[in-house]
């Protein structure tokens, strides 16, 4: 695979056509255009939704005096992200030292370029974040405080000459002293999580909770439609194709209540030609005209 299109301080990847045209007793016309390759990381392999977590702690010595320790845990949902997406961090910071701390994260690019056998590394620092001052013995709690991934490029992994990787540190900022980092690797990718992943599985169980009255209601094998004689009789038959009138009239034929009647109507036989036709001796090469109602 090629890889990524990259432009770093102490190396590139570009790519670039070039085009010769031969003309005889002519200098030949030559063209170069670059054109950008992008080698695809879809993060919604497993590998890149797995979550990444973390602990660590610290204790502070200052000659003889021991302060108590400085404990960090973080944990993301997921390895893989696109560039736009937010982190969400979930961390708890506690400090039992003596000392004002700040929790902060930050996200960092790490560019590693090889060359005869040398290996050059630049780390870059991409997008970071600031929680609030602990003094001696609080506690902070972060519930999916988020930061963003600006446009960045996407992780390089695969070239043998240069290797772009990114990860988020969250840690402990300690004045005058080592401070307290954690490290999570992310993989930067190009094509985005899914958005019906997570809800896959819900949404077809509710689909099929609701859909489970329409089997209980279909008989398992369709019956026969009735017979015109079984529906209407021939005194109904009779008494539907008598002129109506008024509406006592109307009452009058229709015993019953008016949509009782509908079904039975649907099932009449269609008129005969006789029955419609004033004319029909007519010959057949002459379109009758329909009988206005």
């Amino acid at each position: 695979p090629l890889a990524t299109s990259f432009e770093g301080r102490h190396g590139s990847v570009r790519y670039w056509v070039k085009a010769e045209l031969h003309r005889p007793w002519l200098l030949p016309v030559k063209l170069k255009k670059e054109f950008t390759v992008f080698e695809h990381i879809d993060i919604n392999t497993p590998s890149l939704l797995s979550p990444q977590a973390g602990t660590k702690e610290k204790t502070l010595c200052c000659w003889f005096c021991t302060s108590g320790p400085i404990s960090l845990s973080a944990k993301i949902e997921r390895k893989g992200y696109t560039p736009g997406e937010s982190i969400q961090i979930f961390a708890e910071i506690e400090n039992c030292s003596s000392r004002m701390v700040v929790p902060k994260a930050t996200i960092y690019q790490t560019q590693a370029f090889y060359a005869k056998g040398k290996m050059k590394e630049v780390k870059q620092l991409v997008a970071n974040l600031r929680g609030d001052s602990l003094s001696s013995g609080k506690t902070e709690t972060w519930n999916g405080k988020q930061l963003k991934i600006p446009p960045v490029s996407p992780s390089i992994l695969d070239c043998s000459i240069i290797r772009v990787e990114y990860s988020l540190m969250v840690y402990v900022d300690i004045p005058g002293a080592m401070d307290l980092f954690l490290n999570l690797p992310l993989v930067i990718g190009t094509i985005p999580l899914h958005p019906f992943g997570s809800r896959t599985s819900s949404v077809s169980s509710q689909g099929s909770m609701n859909m489970n009255w329409l089997g209980l209601t279909l008989p398992e094998r369709p019956e026969a439609p009735p017979s015109y004689a079984e529906v209407v009789t021939e005194e109904q038959r009779q008494s539907s194709l008598a002129p109506l009138g008024a509406c006592d009239d109307f009452e009058r034929v229709l015993p019953g209540p008016l949509f009782a009647y509908i079904q039975e109507f649907r099932f009449l036989p269609p008129p005969l030609y006789s029955e419609i036709d004033p004319n029909p001796d007519q010959p057949t090469d002459e379109i009758p005209s329909c009988p206005s109602r």
